[in-house]
């Protein structure tokens, strides 16, 4: 066990990182753009973006389209 110290640098978590909350609101402003012009023409967008098929609102199926996109440029 004295070799996990060697293991606790001081690094950012991946989810603390600027990178990610960069890309979660670049993320979050297109799947949000797309899913608010689908909602005003009456367009069903839920089919559209990966991961916000069963959500119920706006903001939560962005969101979870948002972490589905990124789960895969990871």
């Amino acid at each position: 066990m004295s070799n996990a110290s060697q293991f606790d640098h001081q690094h950012p978590r991946a989810d603390e990182s600027q990178a990610f909350w960069t890309i979660f609101v670049l993320g979050f402003i297109v799947f949000f753009t797309i899913a608010s012009i689908a909602s005003l023409l009456g367009i069903n967008w839920r089919n559209y973006l990966p991961g916000a098929e069963s959500t119920d609102g706006l903001f939560a199926g962005v969101k979870a389209a948002v972490y589905t996109f990124m789960s895969h440029i990871t």
